[in-house]
């Protein structure tokens, strides 16, 4: 018996525990309110007592999973929900669907706002584990390769927990992710407002409208801070939008209305690399609609249906990226923003016609509008974003070969070669040049499983010829996608880390134990009596500009991070390191003359002289001469690790500049510490040989970035196999400019040296002469 009430006292006791451990994350919550609200909304037309229970038990799970944290972290959001449920319940009462749909979606956005409010309040006061709880009460954009999001929160959540982030990253990456999450879902829920309208859907119509309205409340602060003049009248706009789309009347009007809102107006700007994608997937998937269209047309009928619904794929992939490139454009031509905007929605309009068989345009006029689309979009784009984009070639591949797909699911295998043709056309017409090049032990793989296979898998190209299932060709796209995704990332790579910590190690070496042997040469001469005291205002001067070094480097990464911000990355990795090459030109003829060693150090013994022997300034002048003499090597030293940064990251240089200062400290003992005479000669003499091989790397990976951004022609040697190992350690390209570029940086050295050793010897035959001479 006492063991009976023993087991239910412990029982009760763990009832708690077991029910806090049960408790639903915000997210689970969060999406159990919004079933059990849909399943509501879905049984109020035909079960009434059963719509109300439900929404009792969603207010109920709010209550008890919810509403504690966002009265204290939301407090405005919180009072917004409490009203919504008093909505839900006249609703209810009055059996309106309409209304309740309405309702329905602003407390669910109401709750997505709440959650992102919560999540960059706990950024701010530093709280990752609240921000990671919250982020997933969150919606996501179509997972489509022409619609992205303009940063990843969670990713940048988690690093900046484990440090690998700042808290202001963290919170740019959270604002440009939800920000574009959510303005993509307010343009959806355009669409889809106006589709519902066509169709007299009311109660779809009256739930986007609500959501337009919802998705522009989380959107407003950042309206606000672009057009603080027009935010009230938006909202207002936004506010009769949701009431028309409700009760019908002046939906038009409000819609073009709205829309003249939010004409310009981009949450989350996009950087000027993504710009340049966006364009040339606005130009390729606009280019596509016409092809398409046509195919599925014939004498005024459609016969495919499969073939307009491509069209009408790639139409919406182009509006999408107009709408990411739309508040850009305006500010360049307004006017014509506005044209183009219109005749994508009117080529919607036909589209939408002949799927429906209401109306069949005939394809001509379809390419008409396309032609007069592309004609504007061609006089207000910037020139740069008119160029091929390799990222936007990638993605119309990539769409081609889901058409490919479609059309083998559909039985129509001769639709499926026509998409796969286009697909492998791309490639040929786009990235296979930079390919061939660039990242040559893709191509044959890539064509082998476009056309007929080899080994594991068999070609799309034959696949299709035996009418395969669409399981075998999933396979095969499943490796080709693969094999175009390393492509990809080749082409837009550049070298490995490996061979850019080795480069900064050398470079940083190099230049270091040229420091240490001046300041050895400096230092020599003073060992006995009282000029041992003049060695320590060398030593002051040389750590002084050591310091000055790492400020020079802090003020360099700084002005080139904002270069960056403003353009593109790889012309300013292009342009430093026409610089970096400019002076490694320089270093490597200077180092190779006798002339620059005896002149540049009689140099710095001159002015060592001249302080020494006079009374002012004394201390001053010899900090000086140390100061000059090692931040010289400093500066060339920053100079060319910038262009190693941009190559890999601050990270990888800087583990090569450790290697290399542990070298440089090693010698400095070797020389300062223990005294030993070390062959300084031939250490100077195969370091600079190393520095010359890091010259003919630089010189072959400029080429190639100039090559990339298109500030020099592509013309390659075909009949040339350059494996991709030296791609990346060597910089070996198989371009004729690539090559003639470092067999020209290579000449321009060894001759420089040929040329100077010649006339030393000359120099020093001819003082020979004079001195065997007789006398007169």
């Amino acid at each position: 018996m006492w063991l009976r009430r023993f087991l239910l006292a412990l029982v009760v006791a763990l009832l708690p525990w077991s029910a806090m451990a049960a408790e639903p994350s915000p997210a689970q919550a969060s999406e159990s309110v919004r079933s059990l609200l849909v399943k509501a909304q879905l049984s109020l037309t035909t079960d009434a007592a059963n719509a109300k229970r439900l929404v009792s038990e969603a207010q109920a799970l709010y209550d008890q999973a919810l509403a504690k944290d966002l009265t204290s972290l939301a407090p405005q959001q919180a009072t917004e929900i409490a009203t919504r449920w008093a909505d839900l319940d006249q609703a209810l009462a009055a059996n309106d669907v309409a209304a309740f749909a309405q309702q329905r979606a602003l407390l669910w956005i109401d709750l997505l706002k709440a959650s992102y409010g919560i999540v960059g309040q706990a950024i701010d006061t530093d709280k990752p584990e609240q921000a990671l709880q919250w982020l997933p009460v969150r919606e996501f954009r179509n997972a489509t390769r022409f619609s992205r999001p303009n940063g990843d929160a969670a990713r940048a959540i988690e690093q900046w927990k484990q440090a690998a982030y700042s808290a202001a990253d963290a919170r740019i990456a959270l604002d440009a992710d939800l920000l574009d999450t959510y303005q993509a879902k307010l343009n959806e829920s355009l669409r889809t407002l106006r589709s519902a309208a066509q169709k007299g859907n009311r109660i779809q119509q009256a739930e986007a409208g609500a959501a337009i309205q919802g998705y522009f409340n989380i959107l407003e602060p950042a309206y606000r801070g672009q057009y603080p003049d027009k935010a009230d009248s938006a909202l207002t706009n936004a506010q009769a939008l949701r009431e028309a789309a409700l009760s019908n009347t002046n939906l038009e009007t409000a819609i073009t209305t709205f829309e003249g809102s939010l004409s310009g107006f981009r949450a989350a700007p996009l950087s000027p690399s993504e710009q340049v994608r966006r364009a040339g997937q606005l130009r390729r998937f606009l280019s596509l609609v016409p092809v398409e269209y046509e195919r599925g047309v014939r004498n005024g009928q459609v016969t495919l249906d499969l073939e307009i619904q491509e069209a009408t794929t790639f139409r919406n992939g182009a509006a999408a990226a107009f709408s990411d490139l739309e508040s850009l454009l305006v500010e360049i031509d307004a006017t014509k923003t506005q044209q183009v905007a219109g005749e994508l929605r009117d080529l919607e309009t036909m589209l939408t016609a002949a799927a429906q068989r209401t109306s069949v345009a005939d394809p001509d006029a379809v390419q008409a509008k396309v032609d007069s689309i592309t004609t504007t979009l061609a006089s207000i784009m910037p020139a740069e974003w008119q160029k091929s984009s390799l990222e936007g070639d990638f993605d119309v591949i990539d769409s081609m070969l889901d058409q490919m797909e479609n059309a083998v699911a559909g039985d129509q295998y001769d639709l499926a070669e026509s998409a796969r043709l286009e697909a492998y056309a791309v490639l040929e017409s786009g990235p296979e040049a930079r390919l061939i090049v660039f990242a040559p032990e893709y191509k044959a793989p890539i064509e082998n499983l476009f056309w007929y296979g080899k080994d594991e898998f068999t070609g799309l190209a034959e696949l299709i010829r035996q009418k395969a299932p669409l399981s075998d060709i999933r396979a095969s796209r499943q490796a080709l996608d693969k094999q175009l995704d390393l492509a990809q990332d080749a082409l837009g790579g550049s070298s490995t880390p490996e061979a850019v910590a080795t480069s900064a190690a050398v470079i940083v070496f190099r230049e270091g134990l040229e420091a240490v042997l001046i300041l050895a040469s400096l230092l020599a001469s003073l060992k006995i009596g009282e000029q041992r005291s003049y060695r320590k205002p060398i030593w002051i001067g040389a750590a002084l500009a050591m310091v000055a070094t790492a400020l020079t480097w802090v003020l360099a990464r700084g002005l080139i991070n904002e270069l960056i911000r403003r353009g593109d990355q790889e012309k300013i990795e292009a342009i430093v390191s026409l610089i970096a090459i400019g002076v490694l030109l320089l270093i490597t003829n200077w180092f190779f003359h006798k002339v620059y060693w005896t002149g540049w150090m009689a140099n710095f013994h001159a002015q060592k002289r001249r302080i020494i022997g006079g009374k002012a300034g004394l201390w001053l002048g010899l900090i000086t001469l140390g100061f000059t003499s090692i931040y010289r090597e400093g500066v060339e030293t920053v100079l060319f690790l910038q262009a190693l940064v941009l190559e890999a990251s601050t990270q990888v240089v800087l583990g090569g500049v450790a290697l290399g200062l542990g070298g440089t400290a090693l010698v400095g003992v070797l020389v300062f510490g223990l005294q030993a005479k070390l062959p300084h000669k031939k250490m100077l003499i195969v370091t600079g040989v190393m520095i010359g091989a890091v010259l003919l790397i630089m010189v072959g990976n400029t080429v190639h970035i100039m090559q990339l951004v298109g500030w020099m022609p592509l013309h390659p040697i075909r009949s040339l196999e350059i494996p991709y190992w030296a791609n990346m350690w060597l910089g070996f390209y198989a371009t004729w400019e690539g090559i003639a570029s470092q067999v020209a940086a290579a000449a321009f050295v060894i001759g420089s040296y040929v040329i100077a050793e010649h006339l030393q010897h000359r120099k020093t035959d001819v003082a020979v002469k004079r001195q065997s001479a007789p006398a007169k």
